[in-house]
């Protein structure tokens, strides 16, 4: 398994995209609204997670609202700065 300092920064936006993924299955109103937004059903949602643009609307969701962003970085310990990088990378990846 690669050391944290060998991770491409793709990898490190998918490991932020897939904590974000656990916070909010971590809040059935939270998850609901989500799964509502996306039209993913919650059957679907571990294939869904290993789509690149699928994780970037999960980031999408988390970085529309400051104090989601707030609770997630507290859930996840990961700053603002890098959750909006992540979203920023894998939105890009989406759209290459």
């Amino acid at each position: 398994m690669p050391t944290k300092a060998s991770r491409s920064p793709a990898e490190v936006a998918e490991i932020v995209a897939i904590r974000a993924l656990s916070f909010l299955a971590s809040d059935p109103e939270r998850l609901g609204q989500f799964l509502s937004e996306s039209g993913i059903g919650p059957e679907t949602l571990r294939a869904s997670a290993k789509d690149p643009g699928f994780l970037a609307g999960v980031l999408d969701f988390i970085v529309r609202d400051d104090a989601t962003v707030k609770a997630f970085s507290g859930f996840s310990e990961f700053p603002a700065e890098t959750i909006t990088a992540a979203r920023e990378l894998l939105g890009d990846l989406r759209h290459a």
